[in-house]
């Protein structure tokens, strides 16, 4: 694989890189003949629902798209415009949505009688803090998301709880107010923002930059999937997947070179349209050969 540039809406001058030439976003078309997938790097709030389907109609792509409430809509979106042309589009690839979907779908598919719970964190959630900066009047910030230690234990002894999502997580902010901007609407228009905030019980602290420089410019995140279920009467069972993670951007960086990969295999094949995690062969995401992986990982 070879990065062939980085599109930007800024000043390409303004963005540093390790070597890879940077493009403005808007001339992207004249450098189609040389690029095999787009990873689109935008925010699920407002950049992808846009980006998406208009990037998906010219290039084969892989995204992130994390606001689960909306996936379906964006699936139709991106799908209709790659059918349209011929592309291939992973959406909604990381960590979660991503990896942790499919160890859902791997729990429930294997412990038929059961139930399965998410917990993300401690840990600094990209969209949500990009959520937070398209605030009017905060002018930076960032989002932890703290699972519920109780509820963790509940699941783990095999209690089967039915837990609300306030119930699982609180969410905490630390933001950076523009100057003269009114603090009661900023926390405001955060706690009661859908799809983000309104479910959960999120406490707003405002910060100056320099705190948020020295105390807040690491992402680490991660969290776990659980299964719990029976097999039997008296067998009771446990899967979890959980990660640990110093860079959250590193981490879903890595998982959307993956699927990048697998993206081109699929436009080379002539599988169209739109896909997620759950159609595509864990095969097409290593560099390795179908007899390699038999040989050295099955």
């Amino acid at each position: 694989m070879a990065l062939a540039g980085v599109f930007t809406r800024r000043d390409p001058a303004s963005v540093r890189t390790l070597g890879a030439q940077v493009h403005r976003l808007d001339a992207i078309d004249a450098f189609a003949a040389g690029i095999d997938v787009l990873v689109l790097c935008g925010g699920s709030k407002s950049d992808l629902p846009e980006q998406g389907p208009a990037l998906a109609a010219r290039f084969n792509t892989a995204d992130s798209f994390d606001t689960h409430a909306r996936i379906p809509e964006y699936f139709d979106a991106v799908d209709r415009a790659a059918r349209a042309n011929d592309r291939t589009a992973v959406i909604a690839v990381g960590w979660d949505p991503g990896l942790f979907s499919l160890a859902r779908v791997y729990g429930e598919s294997v412990l038929a009688d059961g139930a399965t719970y998410t917990f993300w964190g401690r840990g600094l959630s990209q969209g949500h803090s990009d959520a937070i900066r398209r605030v009017p009047g905060a002018r930076a910030g960032v989002q932890y998301t703290v699972p519920v230690p109780q509820a963790i234990e509940r699941v783990r002894s095999g209690e089967r709880p039915a837990l609300s999502t306030r119930e699982k997580h609180t969410r905490e902010c630390y933001v950076v107010l523009e100057e003269g901007a009114d603090a009661a609407a900023v926390e405001r228009a955060i706690v009661t923002m859908p799809d983000y905030f309104a479910d959960y019980d999120t406490t707003v602290r405002f910060i100056d930059a320099e705190t948020l420089r020295r105390e807040h410019s690491a992402m680490p995140h991660g969290g776990f999937v659980l299964r719990t279920g029976k097999t039997g009467e008296d067998t009771p069972q446990l899967v979890e997947f959980k990660l640990e993670l110093d860079s959250n951007p590193e981490f879903t960086a890595s998982v959307l070179v993956a699927y990048a990969r697998a993206a081109f295999r699929l436009a080379q094949a002539r599988e169209f349209g739109a896909r997620t995690v759950f159609d595509i062969a864990p095969a097409l995401l290593s560099p390795k050969s179908p007899a390699e992986l038999r040989a050295q990982l099955l």
